[in-house]
């Protein structure tokens, strides 16, 4: 066992600590309380309350439709079921885009209202008047690059983005500039391997990576694909854990087979 799994809160001088010890970092998603309490108790560093709550919560086919609003309601609901883990909240698309006064009035909410350790916004140089506005107020800023799916209207697709040379050499600079700015990590997503191991060794913050193969220093992952609760997405990075799609639809099937032969419920069921 790591001396990191022994420490009572994580926070972000953590992960720092955990990068230069050469300790993967490990986050997941959640999105409520119970969730929350079942991933922090397993042994997670990070809890991200991604903007794909908007996806695997909400049903929408993209993350720009959720709110400041709904996004601080669902960090309030894992702040309360986290103790141990460091709990980072994605600021949703249009709350910190348009200009540095927004941005902080936005992250000065996440944290007020919503709890969260730390906020999560994605982009690089484009937004580098609000990281550093967020950042002089005290607020810990993670970044994110490569696939920024807050953009995918402009991009026109999900595939793996910086293959090119001109678009890899500006992550990398996007990157350092993250550090330069203050941010204590950067997740890079959908970025082939090579790349992301270049942005590792180049900065002295931690990369946490989806899609960006094993050289990062830490992963990510949604908890909703991770346990196999969704059946349409199969991206070549999600590896599924459990398959609870076919779990919870026997054991909610056998429910209704139970109720309707009356065998639910029995004598010892009932008062």
């Amino acid at each position: 066992m790591s001396v990191h799994s022994e420490i009572k809160k994580v926070t972000t001088e953590t992960l720092r600590k955990m990068k230069f010890d050469k300790e993967k970092i490990t986050m997941l998603t959640a999105y409520d309380f119970t969730t929350a309490k079942m991933v922090d108790a397993g042994g997670v560093d990070a809890i991200l309350i991604g903007d794909s709550a908007a996806n695997v919560m909400a049903g929408f086919e993209t993350t720009l439709p959720i709110t400041l609003d709904q996004m601080i309601y669902h960090a309030q609901s894992v702040v309360r079921g986290t103790d141990r883990a460091l709990v980072v909240a994605d600021l949703p698309f249009g709350t910190y885009q348009s200009n540095p006064e927004k941005a902080l009035e936005s992250a000065v909410r996440m944290m007020k209202e919503g709890g969260a350790h730390a906020v999560k916004i994605e982009g690089g140089k484009e937004i580098s008047k609000s990281i550093k506005k967020i950042i002089n107020a005290g607020i810990p800023v993670m970044g994110h690059l490569g696939l920024t799916p807050q953009s995918i209207y402009k991009f026109g697709t999900y595939k793996v983005r910086a293959k090119e040379e001109a678009e890899a050499e500006k992550l990398i600079a996007d990157a350092q500039l993250l550090e330069e700015l203050g941010c204590f990590s950067v997740v890079l997503e959908k970025i082939p391997a090579e790349l992301a191991k270049r942005v590792t060794e180049s900065i002295s913050i931690p990369t946490i990576g989806i899609g960006a193969g094993a050289d990062c220093d830490g992963q990510v992952l949604v908890y909703h694909d991770m346990v196999g609760m969704n059946k349409g997405f199969s991206p070549k990075f999600l590896r599924r854990y459990l398959d609870l799609y076919t779990e919870i639809t026997g054991a909610v099937s056998q429910y209704v087979k139970d109720v309707k032969s009356v065998d639910f419920p029995n004598q010892n069921e009932s008062y």
